[in-house]
């Protein structure tokens, strides 16, 4: 009689794994199913936020370019400034110099907060 109850007894036991691994079965489909929903959404908001990067990088280099751009600028009025002989030439090509530096000042603010 012992011997039967313990064979009744591991009977119970692997009925039991047996119900328990039917249970996974039946909930890995779903689980796979979400995890692949995840690694989608992962792989969509990786894409994303490259794309971002990117943008960001074009705006940056539009930054430098424009930067660029004034300092040549700069250059260009400082030598026509030391050409001119004309005190208010001279002075409207300051005001010019100082309105560029200014945009450049801003310009790099732009440019940092890109970073």
């Amino acid at each position: 009689m012992q011997a039967e109850l313990e064979k009744l007894l591991i009977l119970q036991d692997r009925d039991q794994k047996i119900r328990q691994i039917g249970i996974e079965i039946k909930t890995l489909p779903q689980q796979r199913k979400n995890l692949e929903a995840q690694v989608a959404a992962t792989a969509a908001s990786l894409e994303s936020l490259k794309q971002r990067a990117r943008q960001l990088e074009v705006d940056r280099k539009k930054l430098e370019l424009d930067v660029g751009t004034r300092q040549s600028t700069i250059s260009r009025l400082k030598t026509q400034q030391y050409e001119t002989r004309k005190n208010d030439e001279f002075q409207a090509m300051g005001h010019e110099i100082e309105r560029y530096e200014k945009e450049i000042v801003q310009l790099e603010d732009q440019e940092l907060e890109l970073m």
